[in-house]
């Protein structure tokens, strides 16, 4: 069990939010949660870092585009770096209500979970998911537990809550730069990490916004989830040095 003074980060990948990001920063602010606030700037090429700046969170940018989770690595390492005790991460685009934190943060704090999911799908929530993301959501799914993971209903949410050793063990060379979803899952599973899931409402993805496997990414992200999947699901126990 982590003391009420364990000390939280919340981390937001952002790659050209400029519509949105302010607005993020400015709901987690006036929510009134007891964290700190790092938006990794991915590259962008519009003004997202001085938007961030302009509402009093900090920004890490990275020189170019390296991908999602390269960016939530960034967090994960200057969390470690600066002595934070937890991590949250949730997306720029608005879909994540932080007055789900909280409860997210919960199991954490309580020594019950290392790995809290905020789920759409885990509880009815009125979460609307085109055909063909639906069918892929399932087909993962079923193979993280054909895997020897556990079944969890929404392994794609960005929302996310995660103890200092999980967060530690994403800092290693193994985290994928692009898409980390069921093979890390498999991988902190394998580890002995606990995994829940607690129920959110999420809203839409924006109209206007592109959807992150759309176009030559549709293809590849299938591909690639399998074959890092398949590699996560032979990958031996890493002994973690003590820090």
């Amino acid at each position: 069990m982590l003391s009420p003074s364990a000390k939280c980060l919340l981390v937001i990948p952002a790659f050209n939010e400029r519509r949105s990001i302010g607005d993020v920063v400015d709901r987690i602010r006036a929510s009134g949660l007891d964290l700190d606030v790092l938006v990794v700037n991915d590259g962008s090429r519009d003004d997202t870092a001085a938007i961030v700046r302009a509402h009093g969170a900090v920004v890490v940018s990275h020189p170019f585009n390296l991908g999602y989770g390269a960016a939530l690595q960034t967090g994960y390492k200057y969390a470690l770096q600066n002595g934070y005790d937890l991590v949250v991460q949730m997306d720029a685009d608005g879909q994540h209500d932080p007055a789900y934190v909280p409860e997210l943060l919960a199991p954490v704090r309580a020594g019950e979970a290392d790995v809290v999911i905020g789920s759409r799908f885990v509880e009815a929530s009125g979460y609307e998911m085109g055909g063909a993301r639906t069918a892929g959501r399932v087909f993962f799914q079923r193979m993280l537990v054909w895997c020897g993971g556990p079944h969890i209903a929404d392994p794609t949410s960005g929302l996310q809550a995660l103890s200092r050793p999980v967060f530690r063990f994403c800092c290693s060379d193994f985290y994928p730069f692009d898409f980390p979803d069921i093979d890390v899952l498999l991988l902190l599973h394998q580890q002995g990490f606990r995994i829940r899931e607690v129920p959110v409402k999420m809203a839409p993805s924006p109209p206007m916004r592109k959807p992150m496997h759309s176009g030559l990414r549709a293809v590849y992200y299938p591909y690639k989830m399998l074959l890092s999947t398949f590699r996560a699901w032979l990958t031996p126990r890493v002994h973690l040095q003590p820090e």
